[in-house]
């Protein structure tokens, strides 16, 4: 039975690989039928490199760091805030910018987690 999951994890990564490669494909011959390359388009190749990244990792690994989720999450709320037209209510931007500050600082959190000085317990004073 835990074969059967098994392929079936490497049948739906393989769907998910090639579904990302295509849309980068896609992404790409659209700015080439333009002749223009923006900001949002390059943040949007980040949010796919971001999801290769996770793939494959979980394919070597069989586990997903949690920074890959929330560095795609940051990504596509940039991409959102420069994608929006003008006419915006200016306190969206300050939430979506707070949505980033607050990934980010999550991100810290799980990559400081784990360093040494944290996990250092405190001296008991001897008594007096």
């Amino acid at each position: 039975m835990n074969n059967y999951f098994e392929l079936l994890e490497k049948i739906v990564l393989s769907v998910l690989i090639v579904c990302t490669i295509i849309a980068i494909g896609m992404e790409i011959q659209g700015m080439i039928a333009v002749y223009k390359v923006t900001l949002a388009d390059i943040l949007l190749l980040f949010i796919y490199i971001e999801i290769i990244g996770m793939i494959k990792e979980y394919w070597v690994s069989k586990m997903i760091r949690m920074s890959y989720p929330l560095f795609i999450a940051m990504t596509a709320l940039a991409r959102m805030i420069i994608m929006q037209r003008k006419d915006v209510d200016p306190s969206a931007y300050v939430y979506e910018s707070v949505a980033i500050l607050i990934l980010a600082i999550a991100i810290v959190v799980l990559r400081v987690r784990h360093m040494e000085i944290l996990n250092r317990r405190s001296k008991k004073l001897p008594d007096d």
